[in-house]
């Protein structure tokens, strides 16, 4: 499982639209990575976190690995979203897309790639291994009272959505 994520998007999630300064805005991008290192030690997988770097960033892309997160900052004249979209080209259906970004999300599920929009994966870091898999079995046996049939099906986006959770 690959997760790949839209590093502002997601450090975002939570906050009213803040202009932050760029002292703030690297701490903010250290703590993102902090947690996701965190996440990582429970929930063994290969993380990307890509930012913006169109405005004032460097000539070519740049990637490093921080705690075990491959932190990828798009090339100057280049948005992040472009980026996202070149690796889930190259990645394929193995990747789990972490944004609430629209036409990120509606390129992804026409490659089949599974998103989970950026406040869910927020919450699912939080929380602890043992309170994911609590509310997974609860998600279950709520769906076991529900009417079936072909009507109540869920979509091809909301499995792919389940699945990825699951897998989280």
């Amino acid at each position: 499982m690959h997760l790949l994520i839209d590093g502002y998007n997601l450090i975002h999630t939570n906050r009213t639209l803040l202009q932050l300064n760029p002292i703030q805005l690297q701490q903010e991008r250290e703590r993102l990575i902090d947690q996701l290192s965190l996440y990582r030690q429970h929930r063994p997988c290969e993380m990307t976190v890509v930012f913006d770097g169109w405005q004032g960033g460097w000539v070519s892309e740049n990637r490093e690995k921080k705690k075990g997160v491959e932190v990828v900052f798009s090339p100057k004249g280049v948005k992040a979203d472009e980026v996202i979209k070149r690796i889930i080209r190259e990645r394929g259906a193995g990747t789990i897309v972490i944004t609430s970004d629209r036409e990120i999300s509606k390129y992804a599920e026409r490659l089949s790639v599974a998103v989970i929009p950026s406040g869910q994966f927020q919450v699912k870091m939080g929380k602890e291994n043992v309170q994911m898999e609590k509310d997974m079995g609860e998600e279950d046996e709520e769906r076991g009272l529900k009417k079936k049939g072909p009507s109540r099906r869920p979509s091809k986006k909301e499995k792919r959505l389940k699945l990825a959770l699951k897998k989280l």
